[in-house]
């Protein structure tokens, strides 16, 4: 997840205060005084982080706890509140035919964005198209239409145009049965003249719905200025903010809480290299996930993303039919499949109320080895299965190990590795039958005594 150094930072803080019924001015203060550490170590201004620190002190020693609330759920709604005001609102983005406009500096991810963006609007079923208008970098053409072909999206380029402004008209000509069209510009290593000459041009020749200022995290509270300096600089101002890179950088907070002293709204977070590495900021789920509470909104998103791509919403196989029955080979396949178009498993966890932050501390060292190369080995394992060894794992032997394992050019403490599995996910599916409130808890902590093997099997019923 974003901002995990903060997150951990913060739930690490509020942890001080469980087993308290009240709490009293000097609870307050120490919470107090780590939370600013913690913002100000993110890069958020002293200003804000002063301001914030004074509303939550004085609301948890003001405010009457709800009967039944304990200190640390007390002051952990306050703090969820109160960050989800310093870092603003989202960027109201209807899903409907549209133009958009990408600006920014160079280097700051525009390329990525704009079919990171393309590949976001495909999945909630509208056709995009990425129009590639820099003439001044070398290579923007061809990383953009690699980019593109990676979205599965329509794109349009002229790597021998020399005119930004042509290029842009032409290609909205060539991608007029798009729904939402994506232009991407050029940038400059600082706002001069010539790009902002740039910028008018397109934008008079697009007269774009949007206008997004993409910006890379690591400028931190610099974004407040940038921001201000590209909203003076386009005609119509700048609508919204995309915030890149949010995967390696410790000043991600200071960018978030910088936009948000501006006239402009966050509309999405790149959280990662690859193309599907994108998110809608919604604030309220994004501070839930920083301090522990999940963000059941994101999850679904991307269950269903999962489903939708690897053919799981078909009548051929519905997941509920791994609650009964028996569980085999292909479906622990499906499963991968799924958690892999899911993104990382950490990310996922996160996202799962009161499975994010310090519970994954707890899992076992290599709970979170479920790599893409593993899994394809897996694979590779599974291909070289009959159907009966595929529908009935526990039939294969130690003679059928070593046939498995030279079929499929692996060596056979892998197979019982994919059999140990395959098994762990068989156990977790039986503890979810029947299970009810109070139950998830207790299944993840025998999942954690269970040693190495346990980090797949929480895979299993998601």
């Amino acid at each position: 997840m974003v901002l995990d150094d903060l997150g951990e930072s913060l739930r690490g803080t509020l942890d001080s205060l469980r087993g308290k019924s009240r709490i009293d001015e000097e609870d307050v203060d120490e919470v107090v005084t780590e939370i600013q550490r913690s913002l100000l170590q993110a890069d958020v201004d002293v200003g804000l982080v002063q301001d914030l620190s004074e509303a939550i002190r004085s609301r948890s020693l003001d405010e009457e706890p709800p009967a039944g609330t304990s200190a640390r759920d007390h002051v952990l709604r306050i703090v969820y509140e109160e960050l989800v005001d310093l870092v603003g609102d989202s960027m109201e983005l209807p899903l409907e035919e549209r133009t958009i406009v990408l600006a920014g500096l160079q280097g700051s991810g525009k390329t990525t964005t704009a079919a990171k963006m393309a590949w976001w609007f495909s999945t909630k079923g509208l056709r995009p198209a990425v129009i590639q208008t820099d003439t001044f970098r070398p290579g923007a053409y061809d990383q953009a239409e690699q980019m593109a072909e990676r979205a599965e999206v329509d794109f349009y380029g002229d790597p021998d145009g020399d005119d930004p402004v042509q290029i842009a008209r032409d290609g909205l000509e060539a991608t007029a049965d798009a729904e939402v069209q994506i232009v991407d510009t050029a940038g400059r290593h600082a706002l001069e003249d010539d790009l902002i000459e740039e910028l008018e041009a397109i934008d008079r020749a697009v007269d774009p719905d949007d206008t997004i200022l993409v910006l890379d995290a690591a400028i931190g509270q610099a974004a407040s200025d940038q921001a201000e300096e590209f909203d003076r600089a386009v005609a119509d101002g700048v609508d919204g903010v995309t915030i890149t890179k949010l995967d390696g950088t410790a000043k991600g907070g200071g960018a978030l809480a910088a936009v948000d002293q501006t006239d402009a709204e966050i509309a999405f977070l790149g959280t990662g290299e690859g193309v599907k590495d994108v998110e809608r900021f919604e604030p309220s789920g994004f501070v839930s996930r920083l301090l522990g509470m999940g963000d059941l909104e994101q999850l679904a998103e991307r269950v269903e993303r999962a489903m939708v791509e690897t053919g799981e919403d078909d009548e051929e196989w519905d997941p509920e039919d791994l609650m009964e029955g028996e569980f085999t080979l292909k479906d622990m396949r499906k499963q991968m499949e799924a958690m892999n178009q899911m993104g990382p498993l950490d990310q996922v966890m996160d996202m799962i109320p009161g499975l994010g932050g310090g519970i994954m501390d707890q899992l076992p060292d290599d709970a979170m080895d479920v790599t893409e190369d593993r899994m394809r080995s897996f694979e590779v394992i599974m291909d070289s299965m009959t159907e009966d060894e595929l529908e009935h794992p526990q039939s294969v032997g130690a003679e059928r190990v070593e046939r498995i394992a030279r079929g499929s050019g692996t060596d056979p403490e892998t197979v019982r590795e994919l059999l140990q599995q395959h098994q762990m996910m068989d156990r977790t599916l039986d503890q979810f039958q029947g299970m009810g409130d109070g139950d998830l808890g207790r299944m993840m902590d025998q999942l954690g005594e269970g040693g190495g093997m346990g980090g797949m099997g929480g895979m299993g019923p998601f």
